[in-house]
């Protein structure tokens, strides 16, 4: 059996990491100070999840818990059939549900002529979301025309 040196062992863990950032496994840095409204009923447990994933990624949120947040949804646009607990608003683009930080960050980058991304329903495994993932994330974006899939995780 041939023992790793310490080198090798270094050089292993650098790929690793670049491999795990490359394929969007965990928020980087340039979420510092990116600023999120997220509109919840304050009672959501789950939401409070989100908006825990989300500072513990850099982001800075601001939370506006509200009885109802069916009147923000109508007003950002977000297809009925799209809605989830909570909405939020990040770069002029609206995350509605449990989206995963990887399709934020993608949004972000490509900036995309939509109006937003939704993970319909409450997935679990899901940020904020308990238990483990037993399904697809599929990532919807709305409001640049017909509703279309933006990711699959």
């Amino acid at each position: 059996m041939k023992t790793m040196t310490r080198r090798g062992a270094i050089t292993v863990g650098i790929g690793l990491v670049a491999a795990a950032g490359a394929a969007g496994l965990w928020w980087t840095p340039d979420a510092q100070g990116t600023e999120v409204i997220v509109y919840k009923s304050p009672e959501c447990g789950c939401c409070g999840g989100y908006v825990e994933h989300l500072q513990a990624s850099g982001f800075d949120v601001t939370v506006r818990n509200m009885d109802d947040v069916t009147p923000v949804k109508e007003r950002y646009g977000v297809p009925d059939d799209l809605w989830s607990c909570h909405t939020a608003v990040v770069g002029g683009y609206v995350i509605e549900g449990h989206v995963p930080l990887v399709a934020v960050r993608r949004l972000l980058a490509e900036k995309p002529a939509v109006k937003g991304i939704a993970l319909p329903g409450m997935l679990e495994g899901s940020p904020g979301m308990s238990g483990p993932k037993t399904e697809p994330f599929i990532i919807q974006a709305f409001g640049g025309g017909a509703t279309k899939v933006f990711m699959r995780l």
